[in-house]
């Protein structure tokens, strides 16, 4: 009994000694008596609409000794009345506490804000701060956003009977921007004007639509209308397919004078032709459209474009696509590739037919007209013309255009064209399609195809007088 005893004395004893043994190896957590340093004191969110939240931005802390830093508290200082929503490592919330930083470590704060509308038509300036506490010690960094009130078009297709669409007639006001969150339309045998210096931002997804009505947009050369994407921060400048575009289909006689398109799907894309339609289904002079994601201008099944004074370029697909047929008539533009990726397809894609499901479907083209313009790009071939025939007409006039293609078209469909010439653009790098005296695109155009869209008469995209000598090629003049 009495060895019993001594043997559990023995292990009670050992036991002892070895938690003992642990614990002196455990290394003792020496905290930092410092601060945080932060990526940056303000976290500044550019002009945003109101009631559309803001993309995330990120702020990141650094604990910047070899010590372990605790955070006390991080706080949303505006709480749960804040338009802004911040997360910390990972979890949302406005206040968090006692959080641990190794040394040399780092973590990141997310940050997201949605302003509410503030009945105006300058932006509103909003801020907030979140705020740190380590070692006694407060610190802040501030939120900064503007916030810009629009007129905000959403159709709720929910709604039996078309009771939710947005529909649109008589003239939109330009005193505060447009934004379209899905579609905005223009219904049948009504007209909308946007007048000039309108600026229509659209939602991931958003259109115009025009269905069997009239769209005239009026922009001027010192005050262009632009469509553009409704996220404003400057690294969606250049992003493409931010929204689809300009749909109009069987489309009474419409125009577009002095229009800005950016950053679309399609930027215009017109289907169909109304029969009782004797004109072109639109006319568009002055216009500029690029980086869009598939096309600048969708001519299908039927419909008919004029252009004059028009740039299209870096589109992925094809600046210029007819397909199934339509008739077009563009003089002075520039219908140019430079697309992202390199814009494998031609700049001008032609075809009179479609195939879907198996079933071919043939449309006519009675009248094909390109003049005076510029079809280049990256690509050795940047003009694709795929037809047949079935006894449905297919005219065409390509003349005193520069071409680049390895395929030289020759016949009566094309005369006093220029072949794979350099057009000697200012700076492809940058996308300026200006030139000089030194482009074989200088006095290269004709006078026999005349501006034939009143907007248009006499000058080029840049306002200048196509009347002081000879015509150039393209949508702009040089003196």
């Amino acid at each position: 009994m009495k060895l019993y005893k001594f043997y559990i004395s023995l292990l009670f004893g050992a036991t002892l000694l070895l938690i003992a043994s642990l614990s002196s190896c455990k290394k003792p957590v020496f905290y930092s008596e410092g601060n945080l340093d932060f990526s940056a004191d303000t976290v500044v969110f550019d002009t945003i609409f109101t009631t559309i939240g803001s993309t995330t931005k990120q702020l990141k802390i650094f604990n910047n000794d070899n010590r372990t830093l605790t955070v006390s508290k991080i706080e949303l200082a505006g709480g749960t009345n804040s338009p802004y929503r911040i997360n910390v490592d990972g979890i949302s919330g406005t206040l968090f506490s006692e959080l641990e930083l190794e040394g040399g470590d780092s973590l990141f704060v997310f940050v997201e804000v949605t302003l509410d509308q503030n009945n105006g038509t300058l932006p509103l300036v909003v801020e907030d701060e979140i705020t740190f506490t380590t070692n006694g010690t407060d610190q802040s960094v501030k939120l900064l956003a503007s916030g810009q009130d629009a007129y905000f078009h959403y159709s709720d297709f929910s709604l039996p009977n078309g009771e939710g669409l947005d529909i649109n007639s008589g003239i939109w006001p330009n005193d505060k921007p447009h934004v379209i969150l899905n579609v905005a339309f223009i219904d049948s045998a009504t007209a909308l004007t946007i007048p000039q210096g309108t600026d229509v931002y659209l939602h991931k997804g958003g259109l115009l639509y025009n269905y069997k009505g009239v769209l005239n947009i009026e922009g001027t050369f010192s005050e262009p209308v632009t469509f553009q994407g409704d996220r404003l921060e400057p690294w969606y400048d250049d992003v493409t397919g931010q929204y689809y575009g300009i749909y109009m289909r069987e489309a009474l006689p419409s125009k577009i004078n002095y229009a800005r398109i950016k950053n679309a799907i399609s930027g215009i894309h017109v289907y169909g032709e109304d029969p009782a339609n004797s004109n072109y289904t639109l006319q568009v002079s002055n216009t500029i459209i690029e980086n869009c994601a598939s096309y600048g201008v969708f001519i299908y099944s039927g419909a008919k474009i004029q252009a004059q004074n028009c740039m299209i370029a870096r589109n992925g697909i094809h600046s210029l696509l007819v397909l199934e047929g339509g008739d077009f008539n563009f003089n002075n533009c520039h219908l140019l590739g430079f697309g992202a990726g390199g814009n494998s397809a031609a700049a001008v894609g032609i075809s009179n037919y479609y195939i879907a499901n198996g079933v071919q479907t043939i449309g006519s083209i009675n009248e094909g007209t390109i003049t005076n313009s510029v079809i280049y790009g990256n690509s050795n071939y940047e003009l694709s013309i795929d037809t047949v025939s079935f006894g449905t007409p297919l005219t065409f006039n390509f003349s005193n255009n520069l071409i680049k293609s390895d395929e030289i078209f020759t016949g009566s469909f094309f005369s006093d064209n220029l072949w794979n010439l350099n057009p000697a653009f200012t700076d492809e790098s940058i996308y300026d399609f200006t030139y000089t005296s030194n482009s074989p695109l200088f006095n290269a155009g004709s006078d026999a195809f005349p501006n034939t869209i009143l907007e248009a008469i006499g000058i080029d995209l840049v306002g200048s007088n196509r009347f002081m000598g000879s015509r150039d090629i393209g949508a702009y003049e040089v003196d």
